[in-house]
């Protein structure tokens, strides 16, 4: 016997619960994940180190697609690790400006 529309209904109602508490939950890894590219930016330029380092890029890209289990392919993790990293890189170019 399917389940009745209510059955589904609180599915779908817990489900989304879910989603928003992942949501929630990446928010505030994706803000530390900042913060600490932040300090990794900052400690770079005292020691004189370029800011933007293409190999450590490429390692992050190729460790996220080696530890994804699934269900979003390599090409999705990759996409997405590369807008991160886009944007982590956009916020310490403002921190370096800010410092000016």
């Amino acid at each position: 016997m399917p389940p009745s529309s209510g059955d589904r209904g609180r599915t779908l109602d817990e489900l989304r619960e879910r989603i928003d508490q992942l949501d929630a939950e990446l928010i505030r890894l994706l803000n530390e994940r900042a913060a600490c590219a932040l300090e990794i930016g900052r400690t770079k330029v005292s020691l004189g180190l370029e800011v933007y380092q293409p190999g450590r890029e490429h390692e992050v890209l190729r460790r996220v697609r080696e530890r994804n289990p699934g269900p979003l392919d390599g090409e999705a993790v990759t996409r997405l690790f590369e807008r991160i990293i886009e944007e982590a890189r956009r916020l310490e170019q403002i921190d370096a400006q800010d410092r000016r």
